[in-house]
């Protein structure tokens, strides 16, 4: 029998990490996180990074792996969330992959191959140069002219995966998502999504972003920017970050930053939703309003046994 792998999805702000905390100490478990903005040092407060007290309740795995300066890859990560899951699996623990970054998650469930061609660093360099030129979204419509199934997987104002998706195309004259094959799961997986109305998340949204403002989000980026870190880095891209070094830059005021924040946030969250829909039957989704954390366990107790 496959080993087996919980999975904990859904929207920013939906209750994904104090849910899965719960989960995973009542059931023994550990955490491998699949959100790519938690793998960075210093990026605490807009990551919304689970805190030192809550990693010492439960395990976790896969944060504050990476400088701002470096890249994670989808391979990279693939590849350390596969070993990271054969470490509890070997301790005779239940990985729990929480996240809402849905390429990730899918990459390590599915059994994503991606394409394992090397980096033709003067090629991106052009490229990079091109789309800062045109704009994020400008060059993800050339990608979306191209390859309309892989844009379709890529955020338009992700500059890096649309960079690295025409890199593949033009090195291999073969399109991006035709190299993007899965192989069998090796898990026996359990996918768990909680939502939450619209509206509600919204408003959680907002009172998340002012709570990093009360914990010292624009002294965080002051700091990481002062360290060196470029606003350009694909770290530093991450909602609300960007925005608010923009601000210490004099670019935005901070309200006109915050404001952007939040409406980002939101567009992220409905691109979100693309990944995993409500009617995938084999996602087994549960409204966080009906406080549903007894019923998730007896549905991984149910699929444990």
């Amino acid at each position: 029998m496959k080993a087996p792998l919980i999975v904990i999805l859904g929207p920013t702000a939906v209750g994904k990490t104090e849910l899965a905390l719960q989960l995973a100490a009542r059931l023994d478990g550990e955490i491998v996180s699949a959100d790519s903005r938690l793998f960075y040092r210093g990026m605490d407060i807009g990551t919304a990074k689970p805190t030192l007290e809550e990693r010492a309740r439960v395990p976790h795995h896969l944060i504050d792996v990476a400088d701002p300066d470096e890249t994670w890859s989808l391979t990279v990560f693939q590849k350390a969330a596969q070993e990271a899951i054969a470490d509890i699996h070997r301790r005779d623990k239940l990985p729990f992959l929480v996240g809402g970054t849905g390429q990730y998650l899918r990459a390590v469930y599915e059994g994503w191959l991606p394409p394992a061609l090397q980096p033709n660093l003067r090629l991106r360099g052009v490229l990079e140069t091109w789309g800062k030129a045109l704009g994020p979204q400008n060059l993800h419509a050339r990608l979306a002219h191209i390859d309309p199934q892989a844009a379709a997987r890529i955020q338009p104002n992700n500059l890096r995966r649309t960079v690295r998706a025409l890199e593949v195309i033009f090195m291999t004259g073969r399109l991006f998502s035709a190299q993007q094959r899965r192989s069998e799961s090796p898990y026996r997986t359990l996918l768990i999504g909680l939502t939450r109305p619209r509206q509600e998340l919204y408003a959680r949204i907002d009172a998340r972003i002012q709570a990093m403002l009360n914990m010292g989000l624009v002294d965080e980026v002051r700091a990481l920017l002062a360290r060196g870190y470029s606003p350009e880095l694909p770290a530093m891209s991450a909602i609300g970050y960007k925005q608010i070094a923009a601000y210490l830059q004099g670019e935005y005021s901070l309200e006109e930053a915050v404001t952007l924040i939040k409406r980002l946030t939101r567009q992220f969250v409905r691109r979100q939703a693309n990944w995993f829909k409500t009617d995938d039957p084999q996602i087994h989704w549960f409204s966080m309003d009906d406080n549903p954390l007894s019923q998730i366990e007896s549905t991984i107790r149910v699929f444990w046994a």
